[in-house]
């Protein structure tokens, strides 16, 4: 069948009145122009759905059904006519939001403001790592992912979000802690308790102690950052950190700074999305907003870098 929105609805309100005069009265059109709408659609059935017995009109049994299925459609457009509009003007929507873990606690505050701001917005959020927000932005399945910088190749759009300071930390009675300044040289006898192979903490670091021609010892690989933290604290060896996931350790004292040359290693954050992809407009506010507030909250981390 290939039945129109206009059939339908001339149908529904010749149904309901069961007087094509009435009905064209209420649509605003003439009662020939309303005759042939009904004809056209039971020519698109191939059955009658409305029969003339003396003065009155009936509607057959197909003619019930398709009244019943009319009502519904039309009210499902008109339902979606007004969620098009209440998410055109943001009265709600559904933000489907992934990041990489090392920005999961500023990202928290970011959409805890922004849904202040639109409290019936519906959110999902992933924290992930690299591998899987690539997966997702390559499948298409969130509007916007929050990284570090993203790999070419990927046919990926990309907006600087925030500066990423790397740091090294260490549980508080390590030795390295007490010094003024620790120098590469000695920093490199240590061994690091750090993010899996293809992290782009990892990567960072790497290159870091490639360039300085310096040997990179690694004691224990870990997917979640929250472990490795754990792990510092434990004296499972140093760590290197962004310095915004910092903000409980450092309070609590669990967790130093270690003073090393060259440090921290300056890496960004991404907002990324897919070249191409036409965000909806819920998705488009919050990429506006979280580049004009994220340097605020960061700034309310009151983290000194050394």
């Amino acid at each position: 069948m290939n039945l129109t929105f206009r059939q339908l609805k001339v149908f529904e309100v010749v149904a309901r009145h069961l007087n094509y005069t009435s009905a064209a009265k209420e649509l605003h059109l003439s009662q020939p122009a309303v005759s042939m709408q009904v004809k056209q659609l039971e020519e698109q059935v191939d059955t009658p759905l409305i029969e003339k017995l003396g003065k009155k009109l009936y509607l057959t049994d197909v003619g019930y059904e398709m009244q019943t299925y009319a009502r519904s459609t039309i009210q499902q457009l008109i339902d979606l006519e007004e969620n098009i509009s209440q998410m055109k003007t943001l009265q709600q929507g559904h933000l489907k939001l992934a990041v990489a873990s090392t920005t999961n606690h500023f990202v928290i505050r970011l959409l805890a403001s922004f849904a202040k701001v639109h409290p019936k917005i519906r959110i999902s959020l992933e924290v992930t790592n690299r591998s899987t927000l690539l997966d997702l932005l390559d499948k298409n399945e969130c509007d916007l992912v929050i990284m570090g910088s993203p790999p070419e190749g990927y046919n990926l759009v990309s907006s600087p979000l925030l500066e990423n300071p790397l740091v090294v930390v260490a549980c508080p009675n390590h030795y390295l802690v007490a010094k003024k300044q620790v120098s590469l040289k000695d920093l490199a006898k240590e061994e690091f308790v750090i993010r899996e192979v293809g992290s782009g903490t990892r990567s960072a670091v790497e290159r870091f102690f490639i360039e300085h021609e310096l040997e990179f010892k690694t004691k224990m690989d870990m997917s979640n950052n929250r472990a490795i933290k754990h792990a510092a604290e434990e004296g499972l060896g140093l760590a290197i950190v962004s310095i915004h996931t910092l903000e409980l350790e450092l309070k609590a004292k669990t967790l130093k700074i270690v003073n090393v040359e060259g440090f921290p290693i300056y890496r960004h954050w991404y907002v990324v999305q897919r070249e191409g992809k036409r965000l909806s407009p819920i998705a488009t506010v919050f990429k506006d907003y979280i580049m004009q507030e994220a340097d605020k909250v960061i700034e309310n981390f009151n983290m000194p870098l050394m």
